[in-house]
């Protein structure tokens, strides 16, 4: 089996998934190949001479290797002019070769002008015509060698900005290797699965689409009848000096789904995902043992929130590494040495979801979060020395302007001990909880959209939402220096690289 992970994502990080599935199928005698598409194709088509000659572009060549070269020195990472500089003039010289086929093509984005990934006609299109895709020539080159002696790909599409190219590939395989049987699972498979009015309409393309975990079902495929038991992931295929980071940035999930699962605005409550953890000794243990063979840079914790016994477990058994993830704000960071010790278990940054400095509106969105906590956390976090990557979210139905201000007094006033901010414009799940209870209208133009548009009950649109975060929330300077403060395109991938 070959097991694909698709261009587009941002090439910084091993690619969690296929290894998981690799480690699986290997532990049960079933021979794999592992392709990165995504970085290998990046780096192919930064080294296509673009056909603009204007200043930008032409500096942006000729340093182009310098860039990448920078992007994988840990020196890098003191300096963010020189950062930016790599980052932004790498994503320049994508973005001119997508150019000719009408494509937008990033280190952490792709778009086309006359298609759009929420449309399955459109995905179809480009599988039909997978010449029109700027990784063809790549794709074509690659497949023949990748495909001698396998019956089966797996390929592992988890965001948007992979399904265009994923279908482009995919395509192509349907054409030159018929044989093939074609299977695609993740992220983004499993929210279209999940969808309560899903009909199939890649039957003619696809021979299997798989929603959450694989490995099992990957199995039964592969016609393994025992039943599937947890094996280490397996990265040793993978390209492993060239990701665009200084070392290795390991990727490794503890558990599907969410622990708290009560969020009213999620989209994986939507889904009716479950919450499925590993047993911890296995997560420890596995952790220690992916240290010891890989030595990575750094650990990242996968899950849409680390447990309070995982956090726990990780003081008592360290892996061995620095190590950053998701939490909520839970009683037990409200101890400053809970926090010190944390800190001693390699943790550098801990994502959180703030989403918001008002507490009726946080208690609307049933986020078991009390703001006078959340501020002492914050200032633990701090005094321990963990970076804090902060998530808020504006425009939801339970917010207006009154509160979105009282966001940005809550910013304010703990500034010093938020590193980092994502910004974020809500956007409501088509088939979540409340969606009934507005009067909603479309959002994105297509049938496999996941978020639909709807009247705020209190006219805080998403223009005026955002107009006050450009206008007003942007402009205190404690603030614009945070934002400042965050990787261009590679965002909270690489944050956790720049604290000291």
């Amino acid at each position: 089996m070959l097991l694909i992970f698709p261009p587009i994502a941002k090439a910084c990080e091993l690619p969690a998934g296929i290894a998981r599935l690799a480690g699986a199928l290997q532990a049960n005698k079933i021979p794999c190949r592992l392709w990165d598409a995504n970085l290998e194709g990046q780096l192919w088509l930064l080294e296509q001479q673009p056909e603009a000659d204007d200043t930008w572009t032409g500096r942006a060549w000729r340093s182009r290797q310098n860039h990448l070269a920078a992007l994988r020195d840990r020196r890098t990472y003191a300096n963010p002019g020189r950062y930016a500089t790599a980052v932004n003039d790498l994503n320049h010289l994508l973005l001119m070769a997508g150019k000719p086929l009408q494509a937008e093509v990033g280190l952490a984005d792709y778009r086309q002008t006359d298609l759009t990934p929420v449309r399955s006609k459109d995905l179809l299109q480009a599988a039909a015509r997978p010449e029109l895709n700027p990784f063809f020539p790549f794709f074509q080159q690659r497949l023949p060698q990748l495909l001698d002696g396998m019956t089966t790909v797996g390929i592992s599409l988890n965001f948007l900005s992979q399904a265009l190219c994923s279908f482009s590939l995919i395509g192509l395989i349907r054409q030159q290797h018929p044989q093939i049987r074609i299977v695609v699972g993740g992220g983004l498979v499993t929210s279209w699965l999940s969808r309560p009015d899903w009909q199939n309409p890649f039957g003619d393309l696809i021979d299997h689409l798989i929603a959450g975990p694989g490995e099992g079902p990957l199995l039964a495929l592969m016609g393994h009848n025992t039943s599937y038991c947890n094996s280490l992931p397996d990265y040793q295929q993978l390209p492993l000096q060239q990701y665009l980071s200084p070392g290795l940035i390991l990727p490794y999930s503890t558990a599907s789904g969410c622990w708290w699962n009560r969020c009213s605005f999620c989209p994986e409550r939507a889904e009716g995902s479950r919450f499925l953890p590993l047993p911890i000794p296995q997560v420890l243990a596995e952790l220690q043992q992916l240290v010891q063979q890989y030595q990575p840079t750094v650990l990242h914790l996968l899950d849409n929130a680390l447990s309070p016994a995982l956090l726990q477990g990780l003081i008592r058994q360290p892996s061995g590494a620095p190590w950053y993830g998701f939490v909520r704000f839970e009683r037990q960071l409200t101890d400053p040495q809970f926090c010190y010790a944390l800190k001693q278990s390699g943790c550098v940054m801990l994502k959180l979801g703030i989403e918001s400095g008002d507490q009726a509106v946080l208690d609307r969105l049933h986020k078991g979060i009390e703001l006078e906590m959340a501020g002492l956390i914050l200032e633990n976090l701090r005094a321990a020395g963990i970076a804090v990557y902060g998530y808020l979210l504006f425009g939801t139905p339970a917010e207006d302007e009154a509160a979105a201000r009282r966001t940005l007094a809550f910013v304010q006033q703990h500034h010093a001990a938020i590193t980092f901010l994502n910004l974020a414009v809500f956007n409501m799940p088509l088939f979540g909880d409340e969606v009934a209870d507005y009067e909603t209208e479309l959002f994105y133009e297509g049938d496999l959209s996941l978020y639909t548009g709807f009247k705020h009950p209190k006219g805080w649109g998403r223009g005026e939402v955002r107009r006050f975060l450009r206008q007003e929330f942007s402009r205190p300077p404690e603030i614009a220096a945070i934002i400042r403060r965050d990787p261009p395109q590679f965002t909270s991938n690489h944050a956790a690289l720049f604290v000291p």
